[in-house]
């Protein structure tokens, strides 16, 4: 675990000279320490984050492909991405974004919420902000050097995924039969792929006091790949309503609304423990492996 006086010491062996005095810690990322800090030279805000494990630091060259990629698409939306200044494998640093987050945890882990997750305004920025960033093409991405998934390599992904979460773990049977509906099930999964963020949702969006998209934040997971990915914590958190009240702001700025998408979204949102097995067979930490076992079979 990282302490300000770390971060902070490791930003200055870099360069960056940052005061202690109201830099404050947040833990709440399962991949990252962030430490929020001010500059002592000119006052600006800026954001440390340090891996928490080196499979974490492997990542950094591909997310900075992707921002780089995204960056100026969404700056034509008048929305902002990190611009690291410090690229190393210990950290990394970059002004801090205008905006504050939708969603910050408390000191005991509880979620506070800076917004309505269930307004329809949010809803249709949502919508408008996905169409945008889903309009780059895959052979953009491509290009740009980002991940690039097919509509089989999706689909085989989570077969692969399944099989190596039950091969970790001691599933619920109604879990397992759900999740080999869902696989066998064509209308749910995309015939084409997009440029998707992975975890957008609003602790990691920034958000103006008028409730505009200012920043996108933590882009670790972005690839091309089913559009659902960037649907299905809308879903999670604010319903089938507002799930739709997306969409059809998604579909009227250009979005590829498909048959299965809404469908999809709430998959994915289902299928949120097979993921927290893939982290805990990752880090193998005694905490993660209870609270993945405790998901995948509640009744073990």
């Amino acid at each position: 675990m990282s302490t300000i006086d770390d971060v902070i010491s490791l930003a200055a062996a870099h360069g960056l000279h940052l005061a202690r005095e109201g830099a404050v810690l947040n833990e709440a990322g399962l991949d990252y320490s962030v430490v929020l800090a001010t500059s002592t030279d000119d006052g600006t805000r800026w954001v440390l984050r340090r891996p928490r494990r080196p499979d974490v630091a492997a990542g950094m060259a591909a997310e900075t492909r992707t921002l780089d990629l995204v960056g100026p698409v969404l700056a034509a939306e008048g929305v902002a991405v990190p611009d690291w200044r410090v690229r190393s494998p210990e950290l990394i640093a970059y002004p801090a974004l205008p905006g504050a987050p939708g969603l910050t945890l408390s000191e005991a882990g509880e979620p506070v919420w800076h917004m309505d997750p269930a307004s329809p305004d949010y809803a249709a920025r949502l919508g408008r902000l996905l169409a945008r960033l889903h309009s780059i093409t895959p052979e953009q991405a491509g290009t740009a050097g980002v991940e690039v998934r097919t509509p089989a390599q999706v689909r085989q992904s989570w077969r692969d995924d399944v099989a190596r979460v039950c091969e970790g773990f001691a599933v619920a049977p109604a879990l397992t039969e759900a999740w080999e509906s869902w696989l066998s099930d064509d209308s749910c999964w995309p015939d084409q792929t997009v440029m998707t963020h992975g975890e957008i949702y609003p602790a990691h969006v920034l958000l103006g006091e008028d409730g505009t998209f200012t920043g996108v934040l933590d882009w670790t997971t972005a690839r091309v790949d089913d559009p659902a990915r960037d649907l299905s914590a809308q879903y999670g958190a604010a319903g089938e309503d507002m799930l739709q009240a997306t969409l059809e702001a998604y579909e009227a700025a250009g979005g590829r609304v498909h048959a299965g998408l809404a469908a999809q979204a709430k998959h994915l949102w289902d299928a949120a423990p097979i993921g927290y097995g893939l982290y805990a067979l990752t880090t193998r930490a005694e905490a993660d492996m209870a609270a993945a076992a405790a998901m995948l079979d509640p009744e073990g």
